[in-house]
């Protein structure tokens, strides 16, 4: 390691040791699923989902399964039946009214098969909240630290395996994969992750950067308008810094799993993540 990059390592770790001791707590790890195995699904929300499903959801069905965002909203939910589902972005715990919230939060409370569902551990006062009163037996809750960190890799590993961190979450598939590896999965298959952004990028003659990312359900015009709005605020290489980060983060994650023996696949047809070995036959499990 050259001396530049040692010095790096020795700040990011300093970082990440201030991080953690500021905002980690202690979680509630997530069960392995009753449908047992030591493989899973995740299922992204980008727009080769949908055929996916469509040509395999009932082999989807029939194994451990993750879900994210706002995939709840969606018919094929209750068809897949997903035995963990994860939400990290704030926007869902704001209680601000949002229709497509308010439907997702009603959505959840309402499953009627074994469930995990995971959140930041700050939101969990709010996760209950957002449930309602009346707890659903169905629907379990388990939480992660929302703590990106960077720094020694002997570092990132035992804060990694002690759920007190997790690689830089850009996106909601970071800390999916890292609760499927908590539940203990040690084959984990991505669907849905395209990561197509670069396609959707262009820069109005206002000098406003706009970025509609498609998903496998059709975004309410409510959703596209709130995501335009939060985009507005950003320039180019705001935007474009943080997809190196995500991209970043990803094979960050795969060394930390190859360090454990465990087997991450991207089954995503297209997917522009370049970390994972990729393979399209997951319905062999």
């Amino acid at each position: 390691m050259k001396a530049s990059e040692f010095l790096s390592c020795v700040g990011d770790s300093a970082k990440a040791l201030v991080k953690i001791a500021l905002q980690s707590r202690r979680t509630i790890a997530p069960r392995p699923s009753a449908k047992g195995g030591d493989s899973i699904i995740i299922l992204g929300n980008g727009p080769s989902l949908k055929d996916t499903l469509s040509c395999h959801g009932a082999e989807i069905a029939a194994k451990p399964s993750l879900a994210v965002n706002f995939m709840a909203n969606a018919p094929q939910f209750r068809e897949i039946k997903p035995d963990y589902y994860v939400l990290a972005d704030p926007h869902f715990f704001t209680g601000s009214g949002n229709a497509n919230v308010d439907s997702l939060w009603r959505e959840l409370a309402s499953v009627d098969w074994p469930m995990t569902l995971s959140v930041p551990v700050s939101k969990l006062a709010g996760t209950r909240r957002l449930l309602g009163a009346d707890a659903n037996t169905c629907l379990r809750l388990a939480t992660f630290n929302f703590v990106g960190i960077e720094g020694f890799h002997w570092l990132e590993n035992i804060a990694f395996g002690r759920r007190l961190a997790m690689p830089r979450p850009r996106n909601v598939l970071i800390p999916a994969i890292m609760t499927a590896i908590s539940a203990g999965y040690r084959h984990i298959f991505l669907t849905g992750a395209d990561h197509s952004w670069l396609e959707t990028i262009r820069v109005t003659d206002e000098n406003h950067v706009v970025s509609v990312q498609p998903h496998f359900y059709a975004d309410s015009k409510t959703e596209l308008k709130r995501s335009e709005a939060e985009y507005r605020g950003y320039h180019l290489h705001d935007i474009l810094h943080s997809f190196y980060t995500a991209f970043r983060s990803y094979h960050k994650l795969r060394r930390y799993a190859d360090s454990h023996g465990i087997s991450i696949y991207n089954a995503t047809p297209g997917s522009y993540i370049d970390a994972f070995e990729r393979c399209g036959d997951f319905t062999q499990l």
